[in-house]
C-alpha cells in the first residue's frame, strides 16, 4: 500500500557524517539498536567501551569499530572523539555525564532514558552540561517511531482539529535489566517514561495527573510500580490515558497470550489509531497507523512503511544532536526539555503512592 505523502516525516540527517562517536556500553541496546542504526546513516562511530572486554570486542568486530576497550575514560579523553553516546546501566549514567562536562573536546552528550531516576539528579545534570557548553539530548527513542512521528504531523497540520482524548494500550512482557532490581522505580521510569513523553511530544505538557499503580506477579524482586494506569489532564481540555500492563496475563504460565501496544487519538476533526511494532521483538515489526478527518475526504488512510521503531527509530535522537552541533540550533529532545519528561514520571509515581492529584510543576520549580 502506498504511503500518504505527509507521512511519516522524514529524520533529519547532519551534512557532515565524520563526527567522532564514541559509545560507552556494549549491550543489547548499543548492538542491536545503535550501531545498527548509525551504520545504515554512515556515522563515524571511533570506539565502543565495555566493562568485559569480550564483550566490547565482540560488537566492535561485528560492526567495524577500530577502537575497544574495558576503559571508559581513555574514550573520554581521545580528543578524536566529540559525541559521547553513554549507554550503560542508569545508576552509572550520572557520573559519567559529570566526566564528560570536564573534557572540552566533547561536544554534544546522547544520554539514555531515563536521565535520572529523580528530578533533581536529572536537573542538576542538565545544568552540568549547560555550564560546561555541552549539548545534552536524552535518547527518548519512541518519538521517532513512525506511527508516533506520523501522528504528531498530523496534529501539527491541524487535521484531527482540536485534540479531545488519546490513549495507549500497552500489553507487553518487558525483560528487565538487573539494573532494575536495585532502582527506587521499575515500570514508571523505564517503560511508562515512553509513553509520558509520546504524550508531552503530541499534546504539550499537563498539568494534573491521577494515577494508580500496584506489583507485577511475575516480577521476583521487591517494586511497587509494576502496572502503572494513569490520566493527564492539559490545560486546553484534552485527557490521555495509559494503561502500561507489564504482566499482560498469564502469558509465560502456560496461557496463549494478547500481546500488543495500541494507541487512539480522536480530535474534533478526525481520528487516528495505531499500534507500536516493539513487542514482536527480536522481529523486525513496522509499527502502524490508520487516519480519517473530514479535511481528508473523511475516509480512512492506512499509509505503511518498512521501518521498524527497533532498530531504526534509534537514529533520531543522535540526528537531533549532530544536527544541533551542525546549525547551532536547539535540539528537538534536550535535557532541559527532558526535565518535563522526568517531572511527569514523578508526578505519576507520587499520585499512585499517596493517592492524590498532583501537577508536573511540583518538580519543575
Amino acid at each position: 500500500m502506498m504511503q500518504h505523502p505527509i507521512l511519516p516525516p522524514p529524520i533529519v540527517l547532519p551534512v557532515c557524517r565524520y563526527t567522532g562517536i564514541g559509545i560507552l556500553g556494549a549491550g543489547f541496546i548499543v548492538d542491536d539498536c545503535h550501531l545498527v542504526a548509525y551504520r545504515s546513516a554512515g556515522l563515524n562511530v571511533r570506539a565502543v567501551a565495555s566493562r568485559q572486554l569480550e564483550r566490547a570486542e565482540k560488537v566492535a568486530r561485528r560492526h567495524g569499530i577500530e577502537v575497544f576497550t574495558t576503559d571508559f575514560s581513555s574514550v573520554m579523553d581521545d580528543t578524536s572523539i566529540n559525541v559521547l553516546d553513554i549507554a550503560v546501566p542508569q545508576l552509572a549514567q550520572p557520573e559519567l555525564i559529570r566526566q564528560a562536562c570536564q573534557r572540552s573536546h566533547i561536544k554534544g552528550i546522547l544520554a539514555q532514558k531515563p536521565l535520572a531516576m529523580d528530578p533533581a539528579t536529572a536537573r542538576e545534570l542538565v545544568e552540568c552540561c549547560e555550564r560546561a557548553g555541552k549539548i545534552l539530548v536524552v535518547n527518548q527513542n519512541m518519538r521517532y517511531d513512525h506511527s508516533v512521528s506520523s501522528l504528531k504531523t498530523l496534529l501539527d497540520a491541524g487535521l484531527l482539529g482540536e485534540p479531545v482524548l488519546a490513549s495507549i494500550d500497552m500489553r507487553a512482557i518487558p525483560h528487565w535489566m538487573p539494573w532494575a532490581r536495585d532502582a527506587r522505580s521499575l515500570a514508571t521510569y523505564v517503560m511508562s517514561i515512553h509513553h509520558l513523553d509520546t504524550f508531552r511530544y503530541w499534546l504539550g505538557n499537563p498539568d494534573r495527573v491521577l494515577a494508580s499503580t500496584r506489583p507485577d506477579p511475575r516480577t521476583q524482586f521487591a517494586h511497587t510500580d509494576g502496572i502503572n494506569m494513569y490520566i493527564l489532564e492539559f490545560p486546553g481540555g484534552a485527557r490521555a490515558t495509559s494503561i502500561d500492563d507489564v504482566w499482560a496475563g498469564p502469558a509465560r504460565e502456560g496461557v496463549e497470550s494478547d500481546i500488543g501496544i495500541r494507541w487512539r487519538v480522536e480530535g474534533t476533526e478526525g481520528l487516528a489509531t495505531g499500534t507500536i511494532g516493539w513487542p514482536g521483538w527480536p522481529e523486525r515489526v513496522p509499527s502502524t497507523i490508520d487516519f480519517a478527518c473530514k479535511r481528508l475526504g473523511g475516509v480512512w488512510h492506512r499509509p505503511r512503511w518498512s521501518e521498524a521503531w527497533f532498530p531504526d527509530a534509534f537514529i533520531g535522537p543522535m540526528a537531533d544532536l549532530l544536527v544541533s552541533l551542525e546549525t547551532g540550533k536547539l535540539p528537538a529532545i534536550s535535557g532541559r526539555d527532558n526535565l518535563g519528561t522526568i517531572a511527569l514520571c514523578e508526578s505519576v509515581m507520587v499520585a499512585a503512592r499517596e493517592h492524590r492529584v498532583t501537577s508536573p510543576l511540583e518538580w519543575l520549580c
